[in-house]
């Protein structure tokens, strides 16, 4: 099954996220190694992107396509296990001098 946003392709997971939100995922998130000027760069580009008018929307999106992966695989995410509630003890009073 392929997978398409507009007319573009989506191949992977990466793929699907930047295509969705119009930015690439490395734009919010940073890259490993990048330096202070890199990631300056990168956050003042971020800045613009989310001044423009036509990208006003892109948290309330980022903030729903979080919630919708989380609502679908939160078992995965989380590791969910359901537990056995412990049976209850009853603890005996026992009065009486010990021989």
């Amino acid at each position: 099954m392929r997978t398409y946003i507009g007319h573009q392709q989506a191949v992977s997971a990466e793929d699907f996220v930047e295509l969705a939100l119009g930015t690439p995922v490395e734009l919010w998130l940073g890259a490993e190694g990048e330096t202070d000027e890199e990631r300056a760069a990168r956050l003042d580009a971020a800045r613009d992107i989310l001044a423009d008018p036509e990208y006003s929307n892109l948290p309330d999106d980022v903030a729903r396509i979080a919630a919708e992966v989380i609502e679908a695989h939160a078992p995965e995410l989380f590791n969910v296990v359901p537990l056995a509630r412990p049976a209850r003890r009853r603890w005996s009073s026992r009065k009486g001098a010990v021989a």
